[in-house]
């Protein structure tokens, strides 16, 4: 309903046999383009902000170009790279000016970006490149990430007396990690002259002895946030790494053909018809290193940390037509059944059952699925429809609020008037605008006798900042309802107290979690309904979340849960929400305690 960002999807493949043999076999030269085209389009729901290509010839001669980029933005941004990557010239057979071209490239990654710093532009559309004269110092970068520390590593390299170009995680990483690829093909040229190479002899001798592993041992350990960090080098070199917490998802295969790499399992599943079994996680701390001669390995780069795979991934984000996923988002719905039959009284003869499109469905299906298990037949209707996209040429906020309204609309007829109860389930609820200015409105015409808003995730609390955009405290409806009852009650003291905590010691433990500490779930559900109840509404509502504990028994290998309890798992995730809580006193309460 209230559309989450996420940060990026990543896909990469490396082709292990010639051109001419996918020819022979598949029928055509483009065998890795398409596939990498599949991949991205497979992951689009991951970013429709702008989206890159990179890839690497490893055939080329000296003079002719051996790493290509290309990038686009919007939200058409995939099919507008691919058309820039003109190969229409070419035919679907090899020929002798083709083999030295772009598009003999044995080395392929795609990037799909959505933005949670506010930074748009295509110069900050992933895949980044850095130039080098030598192929080994190239490298190509993108990756699904967000780091939290990015003052600390910004000021690491200006110590040294580099000078980044721009401000910015993507920028500042490909900075570290390139002169750490450096530092690497300097070892191994004193190592090549040692051994009496000159020339040619020595490239050849770097080219194939690049260590990818040493370079991110020696670059990763700076970063804390969660990543899935990819790259080429123009050597020939190909490697993903993963956060230490394993807070952002990666998923690889190989065979003697490819060895590919992407954010989702059932996206490799798909583009390489595959069982899920043949398909591997790559593991916290964990990287995927293609070495120039095909071979892949895995290595583990940092010391495995208390998993905190992101259950929003889950709840949201990844696909549904994943295995797994699908059964737990079922799980999800499922495990509501108790609180929704509390709050109709039981009364499921006189209750309708739908769903806010489209996320929410397969956690629909979960809870009516519980509802049957009770020996009651449930009555299905899809009451919402998703009408329109909001477009942002209405500047003036009244009129901008009229046609937020209709974003939605309704079945009208779908219930029996002030006589039905309407059960209506959604993923989440973050903000609560939506709810406030569009869904109840609507609803409210139907006159069910009352509406129970069901969310298949906890409330959420506390901001994100490993990759999913809600950044600020204040846009939490449920923070804003947990202000609203501490002021009701006058008790304005904790506001300082915890100010005063985040100020002088942001590093000891989140000290926001105090906000919550004074009330029940209960309360903070009744204050939500009083705030987000639009003006003149009849129906009464009652809202109904998951429980911490229903969410781990649905999701019990992706415990990440900081958005709901506050448990960030790095120290810069802590540090950022006592800044927050700092920020909101002083910018939107305006006050300096």
């Amino acid at each position: 309903m209230e559309q989450l960002k996420h940060e990026c999807g990543v896909a990469m493949i490396r082709l292990l046999k010639p051109l001419s043999y996918y020819e022979q076999k598949y029928g055509t030269w483009r065998y890795g383009l398409n596939k990498l085209y599949l991949m991205m389009e497979k992951q689009h729901n991951r970013g429709q902000e702008g989206a890159g290509v990179g890839c690497v010839n490893l055939d080329a001669p000296a003079g002719e170009e051996y790493m290509f980029r290309e990038k686009a933005e919007g939200k058409d941004a995939i099919t507008e790279v691919f058309k820039a990557i003109d190969h229409s010239k070419y035919d679907d057979h090899l020929n002798e000016s083709f083999q030295f071209s772009i598009f003999n490239s044995q080395l392929l990654m795609g990037h799909l970006r959505y933005s949670t710093t506010g930074k748009s532009g295509l110069q900050y559309v992933h895949p980044f490149l850095r130039r080098n004269n030598w192929r080994a110092k190239n490298l190509c970068l993108c990756g699904n990430f967000n780091m939290t520390n990015i003052d600390e590593v910004f000021h690491f390299l200006t110590d040294q007396g580099q000078s980044p170009r721009i401000y910015g995680d993507s920028y500042i990483t490909l900075e570290l990690m390139g002169h750490r690829l450096d530092r690497e093909v300097e070892r191994l040229f004193v190592e090549a002259k040692e051994q009496g190479l000159q020339g040619t002899d020595i490239t050849r001798y770097i080219d194939d002895h690049v260590e990818m592993a040493n370079v991110l041992k020696t670059t990763m350990t700076h970063f804390d946030g969660g990543y899935v960090m990819c790259g080429l080098t123009g050597s020939g070199e190909m490697f993903a790494v993963r956060d230490p917490w394993g807070i952002r998802p990666a998923f690889w295969y190989q065979d003697d053909e490819v060895v590919v790499l992407a954010s989702e399992r059932p996206v490799i599943q798909t583009t390489f018809d595959l069982q899920a079994e043949a398909i591997h996680e790559l593991q916290p701390g964990q990287s995927l290193i293609v070495r120039k001669c095909g071979t892949m390995v895995l290595e583990q780069i940092l010391p495995a940390q208390h998993l905190s795979a992101c259950s929003f991934e889950r709840i949201y984000f990844s696909r549904g037509s994943d295995r797994d996923i699908y059964l737990e988002r079922k799980r999800l719905g499922e495990q509501l059944t108790p609180a929704i039959m509390q709050a109709i009284g039981g009364d499921v003869a006189n209750t309708v059952f739908s769903y806010i499109p489209n996320t929410a469905e397969v956690a629909f299906h979960g809870m009516t699925d519980g509802i049957r298990q009770l020996d009651h037949d449930v009555r299905i209707e899809k009451v919402v429809w998703k009408d329109i996209k909001l477009r942002t040429f209405i500047s003036d906020g009244a009129e901008r609020n009229d046609l937020a309204a209709h974003v939605y609309d309704i079945t009208y007829g779908s219930l029996e008037p002030y006589k039905d109860n309407l059960v209506i389930i959604d993923d989440s609820i973050v903000r609560g605008t939506t709810l406030r200015e569009s869904i109840f409105k609507i609803l409210d015409r139907l006159h069910p006798k009352k509406i129970v808003m069901v969310s298949s995730s906890p409330q959420i609390r506390y901001p994100d900042y490993y990759g999913i955009d809600m950044s600020r405290l204040e846009e939490l409806c449920a923070f804003r309802a947990a202000i609203a009852l501490i002021k009701e009650q006058g008790r304005e003291q904790v506001i300082a107290d915890v100010y005063k905590a985040c100020k002088t010691d942001p590093a000891s433990g989140n000290h926001v979690r105090s906000i919550y500490a004074q009330f029940s779930v209960d309360d903070i559900n009744r204050k939500i309904v009083e705030m987000l109840r639009p003006e003149g509404m009849q129906a009464p509502i009652e809202l109904v979340y998951q429980s911490i504990e229903g969410l781990h028994k649905a999701c019990p290998n992706h415990p990440g849960d900081w958005y709901f309890t506050g448990h960030y798992p790095t120290p810069g995730g802590i540090r950022l929400c006592n800044e927050a809580f700092v920020n909101y006193v002083e910018k939107v309460l305006k006050l300096q305690l």
